[in-house]
């Protein structure tokens, strides 16, 4: 049986969440050769639905759909200050009881919260309601400067497009790597960003410095089995060390060094999911990470399983690479 997955609708729905919440799990995809999500588009209230933007919708289930959901998707809500309906908060409490896992973007926090499925979890929300949601649900670990934060059953992400990185962390999980980047490339989108990126916009850096050290990362990128040091790195980019890093994290929300691993923790399982003959030990010398010993404990502080049963599950599994907070 395919995975199923209800994406809620509501009156005064976010059109541009639920959209996302569509696009990415309910589009058709005979293309990836897997057995992709059923899903269902279930009323809160009784429609027609109002929609940001003077659209209407008609959904065909109600919340009674949430008791054959194995994902459940909240596209934002109407207003952080408004409380969701009683049944749909019972709806949610069941479907988590029975194991089913819960994304909510943006502003759907605050449905999560009021469900309590936040309590004593790590969860975010926009920017601009971090502080609301921490006075509002003390309970709830609230994070700051993260895309999404998954915690358990539980996802969150930041702003409505983060709902994108959150929702293309659930198929890499689902179905592994590279499942997740022909998805991406259909929607022109990146195909990682880690959890832990600042959702705010860093300050760009000079053009000519930003080019220096996007072609940098490019050649990093097709070199990953060779030797590389920020040293090296700098040299290359054309920059001090000291400024190369500064301007480096400023650019990517990541040390040079930290963005080094995780391509190589993304190209060994990219490797891993493609050449299932491949012995480990290869596998890790070809992604630069020199010795099984090395890449498992680098699949470890990422999130991952070890490198063979993560070839067993072919990539399809709970967590993805640095992803997770």
């Amino acid at each position: 049986m395919p995975h199923h997955v209800a994406i809620l609708a509501y009156d005064g729905l976010c059109t541009f969440e639920f959209g996302c919440a569509v696009e990415l799990l309910a589009l058709e995809r005979p293309e990836l050769g897997v057995t992709w999500y059923s899903h269902a588009v279930c009323a809160v209230e009784p429609g027609p639905l109002r929609a940001m933007g003077g659209l209407s919708v008609q959904a065909q289930h109600g919340l009674e759909a949430l008791d054959a959901a194995d994902t459940v998707i909240i596209p934002g809500w109407r207003d952080v200050e408004q409380a969701p309906p009683p049944a749909l908060l019972d709806a949610l409490r069941r479907a988590w009881a029975r194991g089913a896992r819960i994304g909510a973007i943006c502003s759907g926090a605050f449905v999560l919260a009021h469900a309590g499925l936040l309590d004593g979890r790590r969860a975010t929300t926009h920017w601009r309601y971090l502080e609301r949601l921490a006075a509002m649900f003390p309970a709830v670990r609230v994070q700051q400067g993260v895309l999404y934060a998954q915690d358990g059953n539980a996802i969150t992400s930041a702003g409505s497009a983060a709902g994108l990185d959150m929702l293309l962390h659930l198929v890499r999980s689902d179905f592994g790597l590279d499942v997740a980047s022909r998805v991406a490339q259909r929607l022109v989108i990146p195909a990682h960003r880690d959890g832990d990126q600042a959702q705010l916009v860093v300050r760009p850096l000079p053009s000519f410095e930003h080019n220096a050290i996007a072609r940098l990362m490019d050649w990093v990128r097709e070199n990953l089995r060779a030797r590389h040091s920020v040293e090296s790195m700098a040299a290359r980019a054309g920059l001090g060390t000291r400024t190369f890093q500064r301007r480096f994290r400023d650019g990517t929300g990541l040390t040079p060094t930290a963005w080094l691993v995780r391509e190589r923790v993304m190209l060994a399982a990219r490797i891993l999911e493609t050449r299932p003959s491949l012995p480990i030990d290869a596998v890790a010398d070809l992604a630069g990470l020199g010795s099984s010993e090395s890449l498992r404990r680098h699949f470890r502080s990422h999130g991952l399983p070890p490198p063979a049963r993560y070839r067993r599950l072919g990539g399809a599994t709970t967590q993805s690479a640095a992803t997770t907070v």
